[in-house]
């Protein structure tokens, strides 16, 4: 038996374990969804918001939290940003609170020992401005030491170059509620355990500290963006408002505000744009002691996950699309005969999901964009479509479509909804937003208040999401070559060029959603490759050997979540799965002529890493957001290693192959 046949045999046996598996993972509702972890700061908001509106968290609901932030905890004391990043006084500081607020008593080891670290690092004085604020709304800061969050923005006219409509839509969705409960300078009711905080958090008495002295001091754990002079004159600018009396004008600002707040909470029907901002307009609605508040809280829990082993937490997203789109465009791409009747079943159940869960009407939200054709990251309930979630939709959908029988089948002006949905989130330099199109300058991202994250003011042309769109695209135009024609074809060149125009010297591109030139050289791939590059393009030739000079010894790839920081190659001591996967994917799309024996390298690799059950380990976070806050995205690990396999054993390895050979 031949090496290669061999080779084929074991890929073949890896891929339907593979498949096994990950069929066992497929939800009631015909979709795939893994946890999105990120960090306790989640949890953190969640019990700090519900003691600060007097609501009771039940014991058993109260030790699932408290098992999360055990398990959690690093060897130092602290908690970080994501699963391998050092401690950050921010969260440290916020998990500190929740633990005692939740019952842990300062004695306790998991206290006491966040206190020391607490203290080794500055303290929480040396806590970022979100910190500052939400220590603030609990009556254990004092809010003179809190900058500026004009509630009275609002009430600028929209064309004006500041208003806070122009910021990212998390963004502008978090400083909504904050602007609110800043500008009311909410303070939660001063209890017992509210002064016992105080004792604990600070060496010197409460009553004595000068808040306002620490403005800007942030631990240097937790800096990334250094405040600028153009902030710190933004900032000094708004304190010399603020000692203005202008009553009349705060009370129509914060009235103006919570009409928004109330507008988003019934839009989203109570699930909101996020935990993050959900936790906040909760404590808006108890303020106002609003109708809302019951079903706002309830439904705060769409974003919880638990499981024995870690407990009860919450997730920043949710990925029903997103997992779905790509698990069937991975078992799409299986070759005949090597699937099996399993497979098709569970095809057909994804295809309804996706097929029912599109948004199917506006919504009459002043900050809303067109909604009507797209698809949320999540499920329909989240509201908020997203141009690449969109985009692989499609291409699932379509990639499936004969497969269906014609009754069952999504509708042609539905798929020519989502097409147009698309195309409203092109920017004018041919690049894609992801919520939506870009609304704000480039400037304004030098008033970025976070100091933990980056890139995160306004909204930008990702080029994940242009690849992503581009492709999506590609695939409309195959099935309906003459609909929306003009506009596609303008639309895909101005894409092509965006992506193009980006690519590094090296050959690489950098992401903005994943870790990182290895994420955005796979879309970029997929992207160019539907758009009609040829493999011979020099861009993709480039970007191929960029890839085989980073293959490690072992045969697989592994970049560091260092490299979202830096915005350069790191990287990782180890291969990882996912990376691996994708570079795999990347090399057969080109087809690179050197990546033969590369490719075979990487899947036995690949196949040396799976387990016996079809899984495969997890490993180092490979999605990212804001620079800093990186994502472990489950379900990555078994879809696309999944996808390389199939991949590999299909038309473009063979082509591959051919092309070595001659």
């Amino acid at each position: 038996m031949s090496a290669e046949k061999t080779s084929r045999d074991a890929a073949i046996a890896g891929l339907q374990s593979g498949l096994s598996f990950l069929l066992t993972q497929q939800r009631d509702r015909g979709c795939w969804q893994g946890e999105v972890k990120w960090n306790t700061m989640l949890v953190s908001q969640y019990v700090i918001a519900h003691h600060i509106c007097g609501q009771i968290i039940a014991p058993e609901r109260k030790e699932q939290l408290l098992r999360y932030l055990r398990f959690h905890v690093l060897p130092d004391g602290g908690w970080g940003m994501h699963s391998e990043s050092p401690a950050y006084v921010f969260h440290t500081a916020l998990a500190y609170i929740a633990a005692r607020l939740l019952g842990v008593p300062a004695a306790d080891p998991l206290a006491r020992r966040a206190r020391e670290w607490l203290e080794a690092h500055g303290g929480v004085l040396a806590i970022p401005t979100w910190g500052k604020f939400w220590l603030a709304l609990i009556g254990i800061y004092g809010w003179e030491g809190v900058n500026p969050i004009l509630p009275e923005l609002w009430l600028l006219p929209r064309a004006f170059p500041l208003h806070p409509t122009r910021l990212y839509n998390h963004t502008r969705l978090i400083a909504l509620p904050m602007a609110y409960l800043y500008g009311a300078r909410f303070t939660a009711p001063i209890s017992e355990i509210t002064l016992a905080l105080r004792g604990e958090l600070y060496s010197s008495p409460f009553g004595k500290i000068d808040f306002s002295k620490h403005r800007d001091h942030v631990a240097a754990s937790d800096l990334f963006v250094q405040k600028n002079a153009l902030l710190r004159a933004f900032d000094a600018t708004a304190r010399f408002y603020e000692r203005f009396d202008l009553e009349e004008i705060r009370q129509s600002a914060l009235d103006a505000c919570y009409a928004r707040i109330l507008a988003e909470v019934r839009t989203s029907g109570g699930v909101s744009l996020s935990p993050v901002n959900g936790s906040l307009n909760l404590i808006a609605l108890w303020d106002r002691r609003a109708p809302e508040f019951a079903a706002a809280q309830a439904n705060l829990d769409y974003w919880s996950w638990s499981d024995a082993r870690e407990g009860l937490r919450f997730c920043g997203a949710h990925s029903h699309t997103w997992d779905t789109s790509f698990t069937i465009r991975a078992i799409e791409e299986i070759p005949q005969g090597l699937a099996g009747s399993a497979a098709q079943v569970s095809l057909t159940r994804a295809y309804g999901f996706l097929r029912d869960s599109q948004i199917l009407e506006d919504l009459p939200a002043e900050e809303r964009e067109r909604n009507r054709g797209g698809w949320c990251f999540s499920d329909e309930r989240h509201q908020w479509p997203v141009s690449d979630c969109t985009a692989e939709a499609l291409i699932a959908l379509l990639k499936f479509e004969p497969q269906m029988a014609p009754a069952e089948r999504i509708s042609d002006q539905s798929l020519v909804a989502a097409v147009e949905f698309i195309l409203s989130r092109q920017n004018r330099d041919g690049g894609f937003g992801s919520f939506e199109r870009r609304r704000g300058p480039r400037w304004l991202e030098s008033l970025n208040p976070t100091e933990m994250f980056g890139n995160c003011v306004v909204e930008g042309s990702y080029l994940e999401c242009t690849a992503s769109c581009l492709s999506g695209l590609a695939h409309f135009r195959q099935r309906f070559p003459e609909a929306l024609r003009p506009r596609i074809e303008r639309a895909m060149a101005r894409a092509v060029r965006s992506i193009l125009k980006r690519q590094c010297a090296d050959g690489s591109w950098e992401g903005s959603w994943g870790v990182n030139f290895t994420y955005a050289i796979f879309l970029c791939a997929e992207g160019l490759v539907a758009g009609g590059l040829s493999h011979a393009h020099p861009a993709l030739r480039r970007a191929g050997e960029w890839l085989l000079g980073r293959q490690k010894a072992d045969g697989g790839w592994g970049e560091h979540w260092s490299s979202c920081l830096r915005g350069e190659y790191c990287e990782h001591p180890n291969s990882q799965v996912i990376m691996t996967a994708w570079a795999v994917l990347s090399l057969l799309k080109m087809g690179t002529s050197r990546a033969a024996g590369a490719v075979e390298r990487a899947v036995s690799w690949l196949l040396s890493r799976q387990q016996l059950d079809g899984d495969f380990p997890s490993e180092s976070p490979a999605g990212v957001f804001f620079r800093t806050g990186l994502l472990h995205y489950e379900l990555y690990k078994n879809y696309f290693p999944l996808w390389a396999l199939a991949r590999y054993l299909g038309d473009e390895a063979m082509s591959l192959r051919r092309t070595k050979s001659s």
